[in-house]
């Protein structure tokens, strides 16, 4: 690549090189937000909303649990209006970062600003004050749930919009995806083990389920805040980043991102594909205890052997990527999710297979496409964003992120309005679990089917040698 191709209008600048080391900080970041993230899309549902088999097990009730119109739960109407809340959040932030003029840079200071409060938020969002089924309750965790997104949009806009600005080529930009993909994983399998540590605290200390649960949370928390602070004391972003400022405001910088007709697409296909791996991550819990009938501790097993297999595909990815490109292996994930969703929905009905094999085959299954999936996407808003950089000499990396986590924001606002309302369907048989995995099986249907779209030879073009 030339050194226009590799910095367009930077061109020239006197940057550092991120080095490994600094790459690590930067994704330590990651691992903070996604422990804290996961915490909140794992768990709130099955604290909110038990199953019988955690009712039985000592969890009380904080919320009516019925639905209060046309089928929508408290649940899913509070986790749907703070999705909404946060997705209109995402360009407003991305705006105010891409304009700001801090002497410590363009995005640390967001950064800086929303660690303590993203982590507090998290842990109260979990401590209802009330300890019976009440309204005050509802609007606590309402509350809660605002600030969360809040503070989530604060931090994670202006970090995603560092992986261009830091991803100075193409190997760059890939070694920083695969890296935040990995502590990406990591911080949701850390998530994953809450239930096999509130049982040990119960175990050993003899707490109460709520207690256990809210001291866990308490703990992985304050781990997950601790992570939030690296990359922002040891990463000086003006050494490593000469972007200036923009001058657009948050209307017009967001009208110019999505005039790019390439972003239209992926951010489309973007929505529909969390919609169908929140519904499917939400859901995870009931799958091992409603479906499979084995304790819950058990999805912490199982998300860890998922993880891991995950990462084995590391490699793979990153050998297959610069033959192939991205666009065929997204698509390729898109195809084993539709694959092993559709399983998901079956089972415990394959009474042939005993419960846990027939959980570890899940696990295989969706390995490879969590592979993908946590290494690609984001490279390919990088790209996007370098590419209209290349076009408009504007560079607008925190708007492109902030309109990324606005797909993924409303993709997870209606999957967990889908999980909180079909979570009261059928809880006897099982139905409702079931047609969560028959949705998330559809979304990625769909989400291919636009993705197919994508001129990735035309970015390709621009931010490449030929």
């Amino acid at each position: 690549m030339t050194q226009k191709t590799e910095r367009g209008v930077q061109a020239g600048a006197n940057v550092k090189t991120l080095t490994r080391g600094k790459v690590w900080c930067f994704a330590l970041g990651q691992f903070g937000w996604s422990l804290l993230a996961a915490l909140i899309s794992s768990y709130v549902t099955a604290y909110y909303v038990p199953d019988e088999t955690t009712i039985a097990a000592g969890q009380p009730l904080f919320i009516h649990q019925g639905a209060i119109f046309l089928g929508i739960t408290i649940l899913g109407l509070i986790t749907g209006i703070g999705r909404v809340f946060d997705a209109v959040t995402d360009p407003l932030i991305g705006s105010m970062s891409d304009r700001c003029r801090s002497k410590d840079g363009r995005r640390i200071p967001f950064m800086r600003a929303a660690a303590i409060p993203f982590g507090l938020a998290t842990v109260l969002t979990f401590w209802s004050p009330v300890n019976s089924v009440s309204w005050v309750n509802a609007l606590f965790l309402f509350a809660m749930m605002m600030l969360f997104y809040l503070f989530m949009t604060m931090y994670c806009t202006p970090f995603n919009a560092l992986i261009p600005e830091l991803g100075t080529t193409q190997k760059t930009r890939m070694s920083i995806s695969t890296t935040i993909s990995f502590t990406y994983i990591a911080g949701m399998a850390i998530a994953y083990t809450a239930p096999t540590l509130w049982g040990i605290f119960q175990d050993a200390f003899g707490m109460s389920r709520i207690t256990a649960i809210r001291t866990v949370f308490t703990i992985l928390s304050v781990i997950g805040t601790a992570c939030l602070f690296i990359p922002v004391f040891t990463i000086r972003e003006k050494d490593y980043v000469t972007a200036q400022p923009t001058q657009s405001t948050a209307f017009k910088s967001l009208k110019a991102t999505f005039r790019n007709g390439d972003f239209r697409l992926f951010v489309a296909s973007d929505i529909i594909y969390f919609l169908g791996i929140t519904t499917f991550q939400t859901a995870m819990l009931y799958y091992v205890t409603s479906l499979l009938k084995l304790d819950e501790g058990m999805s912490t097993l199982f998300f860890v052997v998922m993880t891991a297999l995950s990462v084995l595909f590391y490699p793979m990815v990153m050998k297959l990527t610069p033959k192939h490109g991205k666009k065929k292996l997204i698509l390729a994930a898109f195809g084993i999710f539709v694959v092993a969703f559709a399983y998901t929905a079956c089972l415990g009905l394959l009474s042939f297979i005993p419960a846990v094999v027939q959980g570890f085959i899940l696990c295989v299954l969706a390995a490879p496409a969590m592979a993908i999936f946590g290494i690609l996407p984001q490279a390919v808003v990088a790209d996007i964003a370098q590419c209209d950089e290349l076009e408009t000499s504007e560079n607008r990396a925190g708007m492109f992120y902030a309109a990324r986590t606005f797909a993924m924001k409303i993709g997870q606002a209606v999957a967990m309005i889908i999980v909180a309302s079909l979570a009261i369907v059928g809880k006897d048989t099982g139905l409702g679990y079931r047609l969560t995995a028959v949705v998330a099986a559809a979304a990625c249907v769909i989400g291919g089917l636009i993705f197919s779209r994508y001129n990735e030879k035309r970015v390709y073009s621009k931010i490449i040698k030929e």
